[in-house]
């Protein structure tokens, strides 16, 4: 259906991946794209004619090619045969025609037309010319299908002396097994003697390579019977290095592995498991299962660091520095951080210092330890061991099991490529154990200064020196750590941030890190106002950490650099507190979970988490019944025996608050902590349930500005807790005025930052009597 316009005509276009047609053959095409389709669709109700131009092959969209990405020379071709298939593709026979040259694409109806002027090749020498060169060609054509086992030598019987040069020229350009763009560039050539002289050229240096392919598979040929027949690619191998003039028949790995060994400062007993390696080595084929265990063993040999380390001067000041930089607060846990720094740096080693962060997410403890590495100016390598059950996975598999590895530890070593890094262990208290080992006994040896000088890991099955690796780990808790490791480690609390710790890190840290994030710096200005980060903290965010914090700030700023794009602000914008509600919604937290009103029967306790301090609501009611107590809100063993003993201590003191003392008899108690999805522990609501149980029976309202912690026991007294920093931060997030501890938590109040106490009135008690009497109002 080809219109014609001043020379031009217009023909719909196929694409062709991977293949070129040339005129005057035939050849079978498979049409899936959905242009390339309703092409075909258009023409098979006119003349069958049709354009097909190869496509590059080094496009972004392969599926739909713009014309930019075709080439300019094509073939008119015309459409022989067609067959629709199941599928919705197309199988065609199409005949090329002529050659052509594109002059522009137009894209219609969802069909790629194309405008083109027919120029076939043209012919400037004379006749003696052109057949000297045909002859010479066809010569060496003839040659090259006798050599290429892929092409039958029956390929040439369509070819006979009444061929035309032109014609011949297509046929070997159709049949020649060389790179698509080659093809294409003696395509494009116009001039018939040209294209000759070119295509004869590519022709002679196929058929040198055809040469020395069978030289090289006829020396070796020879040798082999049927128990050589494995060694036939290895073979051919060192015969193509002999022509290229490597005279050595050893391989190039096995001289590599023997050159590492002799420069290395390998351990005696590396250097003598390696040896024999590489003797094995020596021996096995390259093609052998074993060959690649071997040769994968060596490999993590060589790869491993064994220089001593040069000694790196540090200044204590500016390992400070570095702290202040990256963290804001932390006063107590930089003091330590420092302290240990400053041994290492009078003793120069560090046996017997491996610190281990625990506190809950989001405080610093990681970053933390890319400080320290930073002040050392040692490479930096974190491992996560949250999840890993697997004893392997820490001291790797025996080289027996097929894939087998080093384990992490080993690993890490070799990213760092020094012998002294920084490795730190994130999640150690997430480590399982199952019936493959106890991954936490297995790091008993590599964090006990005393054993790890001599490491062994099962796949290496030699000793590896890890004493002068500075050692590092972090957990949320330390519960789930086994008592023989938590030995090894030096134990660094660290307590989640109070709201003014989180203000000021959100200023100075989390701020510009979200701007450089979101890469805004020079293009739109956002600044927060202070009282804006305030009520984020208080009102949007509820951890212990700044991870919540860092990502509402970063909603915030996404908001804004959507509205700045769509046109709808300014590229100056100042977030104040009252545009909060618009951006992040209504508050989420408005410290409403405490009670703040005066009760009975109900009190404010204080938990710990692993995510940091909690404040705990304990609600008792009484109901006409025979003394049964009910405990609801998903409570653990401890958390129900500690309100059992509560229950008995309150039927010990039922005189004492004018409470009728058969109340066990006669009245049901209900003790229920809200959230009764989230389960709940520990001894230390003992004083809580007392105080709530006394307080329902007797009618003697409670406090509501006082939150309390404590265990207790049947005698009455109030017994030490854990966790005190973080209940304290979640009385002061929750605007809790006293907060009652045991006496016995008194002399570690003093390690707790002073902005943490700043505004609670802490008071001390050692017996539930003194609680009591704080708590209860008084009819």
């Amino acid at each position: 259906m080809a219109e014609k316009d001043k020379n031009m005509m217009i023909l719909p276009v196929i694409p062709l991946r991977n293949t070129m047609i040339v005129p005057n053959t035939i050849t079978p095409l498979l049409v899936g794209r959905e242009a390339s389709k309703n092409a075909t669709e258009f023409v098979l109700d006119s003349d069958r004619h049709i354009i097909c131009i190869t496509q590059k092959s080094d496009i972004e969209n392969e599926e739909d090619p713009k014309a930019k990405d075709l080439f300019r020379i094509g073939t008119l071709c015309s459409i022989i045969q067609v067959l629709k298939l199941p599928d919705g593709t197309i199988r065609m026979l199409v005949e090329g025609l002529h050659r052509v040259k594109i002059i522009k694409f137009n894209r219609n109806k969802n069909i790629l037309f194309a405008y083109y002027s027919q120029i076939d090749k043209y012919l400037n020498k004379n006749n003696l010319e052109i057949e000297a060169l045909v002859r010479s060609f066809k010569k060496a054509f003839n040659q090259y299908v006798r050599l290429n086992r892929s092409i039958p030598e029956e390929a040439l019987l369509p070819m006979n002396e009444n061929s035309t040069p032109i014609e011949y020229f297509y046929f070997a350009l159709a049949n020649i097994q060389i790179p698509l763009k080659q093809k294409h560039k003696l395509m494009e050539i116009n001039e018939l003697y040209d294209s000759y002289n070119k295509f004869l050229e590519v022709l002679n240096e196929e058929v040198q390579i055809l040469k020395l392919e069978k030289k090289i598979d006829g020396s070796v040929r020879h040798k082999l019977n049927k128990l050589q027949r494995e060694y036939y690619l290895s073979e051919q191998l060192k015969v193509i290095h002999k022509e290229l003039g490597i005279s050595k028949e050893e391989k190039a790995d096995l001289v590599e592995f023997k050159e590492n060994l002799e420069k290395m400062n390998l351990s005696e007993e590396a250097k003598r498991r390696a040896k024999e390696e590489i003797t094995k080595l020596s021996r096995l084929n390259s093609y052998s299962p074993e060959y690649s265990v071997v040769h994968n063993y060596l490999t993590w040999i060589f790869d491993l660091p064994w220089e001593e380390p040069e000694l790196k001067e540090f200044s204590l000041k500016q390992a400070e520095n570095v702290l202040d930089e990256d963290h804001y607060g932390l006063e107590k846990v930089k003091e330590r951080i420092l302290e240990y720094l400053s041994v290492i740096k009078i003793a120069k080693k560090i046996r017997g210092q491996i610190l281990c962060f625990v506190g809950p997410p989001g405080v610093g403890k990681t970053s933390l330890g890319k400080s320290i590495a930073r002040a050392l100016d040692r490479k930096f390598v974190r491992l996560s061991l949250g999840g890993v059950r697997d004893e392997a996975e820490i001291r790797g598999h025996r080289r027996t099991y097929i894939g087998a590895i080093p384990g992490v530890i080993i690993q890490s070593m070799k990213k760092s490529q020094t012998v002294n890094p920084l490795i730190m262990m994130d999640e150690i208290d997430k480590m399982t154990m199952d019936f493959r080992g106890d991954p936490a006994s297995a790091l008993l040896e590599v964090l006990d200064p005393e054993q790890n000088e001599s490491f062994r890991d099962h796949y290496l099955d030699f000793e590896y020196d890890l004493s002068r690796v500075l050692f590092i780990t972090t957990a949320n808790t330390l519960e789930s750590i086994p008592q023989p490791l938590i030995d090894r480690m030096e134990i660094i609390e660290i307590p989640g941030y109070t709201a003014y710790e989180k203000i000021n890190i959100a200023i100075k840290h989390l701020v510009p890190k979200v701007f450089d994030y979101h890469e805004i710096k020079g293009k739109i200005n956002i600044k927060f106002q202070k009282k804006a980060i305030e009520n984020i903290v208080k009102q949007y965010t509820r951890e212990a950490g700044v991870r919540g914090l860092e990502r509402t700030i970063a909603k915030i700023v996404r908001k804004i650099i959507k509205k700045y794009i769509e046109g709808d602000s300014s590229k100056n914008t100042t977030v104040k507190s009252k545009d909060l509600e618009k951006f992040l919604g209504v508050p989420k937290h408005l410290f409403s979970e405490v009670n703040r009103v005066n009760k009975a029967g109900v009190v404010t306790g204080l938990a710990w988490t692993a995510y940091g301090g909690e404040t705990l609501q304990i609600e008792v009611i009484k109901l006409n019944g025979d003394g049964k107590l009910k405990l609801t809100g998903q409570l653990g063993d401890v958390m129900q025996e500690s309100a059992q003993a509560a229950y008995s201590l309150a039927r010990l003191y039922a005189k004492d608050y004018n409470i009728d003392p058969e109340f066990y008899k006669k009245t049901d108690l209900h003790l229920h902590i809200p959230e009764g999805a989230i389960p709940k522990d520990g001894p230390s609501a003992g004083v809580t349930m007392l105080t709530a149980i006394i307080s329902i029976l007797s009618g003697m309202k409670i406090h509501h500005d006082i939150a309390m912690t404590g265990e207790i026991t049947l005698t009455g007294d109030v017994l030490p807790i854990g966790g005190l920093a973080e209940k304290l931060i979640a009385a002061k997030r929750s605007k809790i005025k006293m907060v009652i501890i045991p006496d016995k938590n008194e002399p570690y109040l003093s390690e707790i930052h002073d902005e943490i106490k700043k505004g609670l009135n802490i008071v001390f008690v050692n017996n539930v009597q003194e609680v009591l009497k704080i708590a209860l109002i008084k009819k």
